[in-house]
């Protein structure tokens, strides 16, 4: 199998792009196929999460083309010379030839998923209002992940779901159609169960409205507008939190020029991070998406007193070899260049809101934790129990192989530092965001780091091993013991 091998690293230097957001990916596939017409996108990112969602689309009888990208995307210019970064960097085309809003068809066999939560929850939201039966399966990992909290609205809304541990757990059988809209309050915060309702809310009768005790991301309701669709976003009110209302029947306008997918902020994090605890490190990652919702890490390592700086406005440098976006918009999302340099951190404590917007993050988080000046307290985050794995036990695990001092805890752990830290074998339990944590936890390591399982990083990063390296980083692959 696959395995990172990962030595110490000099200061990282260098300007590069990271792949295209996967969650605006998701989100462009599945609206682009209900629209009425064809719909470019471009930086597109062919992530394997990603692909499970192409593939679902496809078997529901959309058709999709692989295309190269329409057009460039100055935003993805990269300000300072670097060397070639790898495969989905860029990003990547399709061209989605949209079916319309009641144009799916019944699916000749099972959908499957596989590791991707939002594909699964989202094509939920989708099929929910469906006059036919299709049902949604997974991974492993995907079968043990809750699906109960997105079954329940969607019922409530009319559809059938059944599933093991009554709908608890994928494979999830739906039924649709004859949808009638809810006013739901959400338990917990999310922009997967948030956006299953909403899509479901698109076939529904009457008005969907959704209410979230706290800011989770508004991927959906931006890309949503971008396609012509009427979406309400109501202030955040104590009884019921802030509100979503979306007026079922409403049909989706392709055109309008090609939807352009900014970087991924939770790729960013992983180098941001990296230059960070690498002394004399300076990095710039061009194309950022910075929608507010998604940054937590981003205020997090600016508490922890990083210096990091967000290139201001759009401007053109008139003489330049290269038009610079510094700050633009994209599919309804703010893009920036974001800079960092080596930093002496110093321990947070971290919970509340701030948990929902930097919940993907909190691997690479940690390894920052690491080599944070003071201790480290993260609180109200039970939710990385139920992610790719057990996120809290899976990384005190790894880092404590490394010498690291943790303390897990039921909803989050305390990281005391600054730690030394020791190379060794380590695993990434099959999820992409914990094997990358760890190859960034050996760039500061003393001796050689082994990260098994490695291959899960082309779950979200692919060319995670070549941006890294061609910031100078010491990362390699290792296939059959070569």
């Amino acid at each position: 199998m696959p395995q990172l091998i990962i030595h110490p690293s000099g200061p990282l230097r260098g300007s590069v792009a990271v792949p295209g957001d996967k969650s605006i990916s998701h989100r462009a596939l599945i609206l682009g196929a209900l629209a009425d017409g064809d719909t470019h996108v471009s930086g597109w990112v062919s992530a394997e999460v990603c692909l499970a969602t192409l593939r679902c689309i496809r078997a529901l009888g959309v058709q999709v083309e692989e295309v190269p990208p329409p057009a460039p995307q100055p935003w993805r210019e990269q300000v300072h010379p670097s060397p070639e970064v790898g495969r989905g960097a860029g990003g990547e085309g399709l061209l989605i030839h949209g079916v319309g809003l009641n144009g799916l068809v019944e699916p000749a066999d099972v959908l499957h998923c596989a590791g991707s939560g939002t594909t699964i929850r989202l094509l939920a939201g989708l099929l929910a209002g469906q006059p036919f039966t299709s049902v949604l399966t997974g991974a492993d990992a995907l079968r043990r992940r809750p699906m109960g909290r997105v079954a329940e609205p969607l019922r409530r809304m009319g559809a059938t779901i059944l599933g093991r541990e009554g709908g608890k757990l994928a494979p999830l059988t739906l039924r649709g159609g004859d949808l009638h809209g809810i006013e739901y309050i959400m338990p917990v915060a999310s922009a997967q169960v948030k956006s299953a309702i909403l899509l479901a809310g698109l076939f529904a009768g009457g008005e969907t409205v959704v209410h979230e005790p706290g800011p989770s991301r508004d991927h959906t309701e931006r890309m949503l507008r971008q396609f012509g669709v009427e979406v309400e976003a109501e202030v955040k009110t104590e009884a019921k939190g802030a509100a979503v209302r979306l007026r079922g029947g409403q049909r989706l306008t392709a055109g309008g020029g090609p939807l352009c997918i900014p970087g991924d902020f939770s790729s960013a994090a992983f180098p941001l991070v990296a230059a960070a605890i690498v002394p004399g490190s300076h990095i710039t990652l061009t194309g950022v998406g910075v929608n507010p919702t998604r940054t937590g890490l981003y205020d997090l390592l600016e508490a922890m007193g990083a210096e990091l700086q967000d290139e201001g406005p759009m401007t053109n440098d008139q003489g330049a070899s290269s038009f610079v976006v510094r700050r633009s918009s994209a599919v309804g999302e703010p893009i920036s260049n974001l800079v960092i340099h080596g930093s002496n951190l110093r321990g947070v404590e971290v919970g509340g809101d701030l948990v929902v917007r930097a919940i993907d993050e909190f691997p690479i988080f940690a390894v920052a934790a690491t080599q944070a000046e003071g201790t480290t307290t993260l609180r109200d985050a039970a939710e990385l129990r139920v992610k790719e794995s057990d996120r809290i036990a899976s990384v005190a695990a790894e880092l404590r192989k490394m010498g690291a001092w943790i303390e897990e805890r039921p909803d989050g752990m305390i990281i005391h530092g600054p730690t030394p830290l020791t190379g060794a074998v380590v695993d990434s339990h099959g999820d992409h965001r914990l094997a990358m944590a760890l190859a960034v936890a050996g760039l500061v390591a003393r001796g050689e780091t082994v990260v098994r399982g490695a291959e899960a990083i082309n779950d979200s990063f692919p060319g995670f091993v070549e941006t890294m390296q061609a910031l100078g980083a010491d990362v390699t692959w290792m296939v059959n013991g070569e």
